[in-house]
């Protein structure tokens, strides 16, 4: 299938270099571009995007209320949030705000690519490196009690969840518990269906919200 892009920045020029990259990239189809966030909710809304590449700051709009807008309308699109900023504030809004991912402008071409593809496939875009920094600001926040939906976890699903909020891979959580990677898929499938969440960005969030995750 043909991952469907919508490039959403205020630089007609980061833009143009967006779709040069993309547009000889197999299974990639740039669909639309926009200069603001509005103009990246009403596009959205018009192309149905399956990826959105979201500049944080933007006139009119920023990226973070485009991102809830538009997924307000279709929690069905990943947003990738792109930014020359690594800052905390922007990795914990963005997280907030229903992204699936984030990375920095002046990351290599095809660590883009890679990225764009692994949100597409469903699957959060989170290194450990922010997904420690994320645990720090949580931490900071009194810890509510878990929430009900935990119990509809099996205490193998809870440990899985567990590792996933430490930025592990499926391959890498297997080797943890000593199980396969397929098994562990299977589990973080059910996690998500069991909690009404969207991919794994979400369940960290949920995760460090529902003060299962220690610092």
């Amino acid at each position: 299938m043909t991952i469907r892009v919508l490039v959403a920045d205020d630089q007609s020029m980061v833009r143009a270099g967006f779709r040069m990259l993309l547009k000889n990239q197999p299974g990639i189809d740039v669909v639309a571009e926009a200069e603001n966030g509005l103009e990246a909710v009403d596009k959205a809304a018009r192309f149905g995007p399956d990826v959105v590449l979201m500049d944080i700051r933007m006139p009119t709009l920023d990226g973070l209320e485009a991102t809830r807008r538009i997924l307000a309308a279709d929690d069905g699109v990943r947003v990738l949030i792109l930014t020359t900023f690594d800052l905390d504030e922007y990795i914990y809004e963005a997280l907030r705000a229903g992204a699936s991912g984030f990375v920095l402008k002046d990351d290599p071409p095809e660590q883009l690519l890679a990225a764009i593809r692994t949100v597409a496939a469903g699957d959060a875009l989170l290194s450990p490196s922010v997904t420690r920094r994320v645990i720090k600001r949580f931490t900071k926040l009194p810890s509510p009690a878990p929430p009900r939906a935990l119990d509809e976890l099996t205490s193998r699903e809870q440990e899985v969840l567990r590792l996933l909020t430490q930025g592990l891979s499926n391959a890498e959580i297997g080797a943890e518990l000593y199980i396969g990677e397929t098994t562990v898929k299977t589990h973080v499938t059910r996690i998500l269906q069991k909690l009404d969440l969207r991919d794994r960005a979400q369940a960290i969030v949920f995760a460090y919200r529902a003060g299962l995750v220690e610092d």
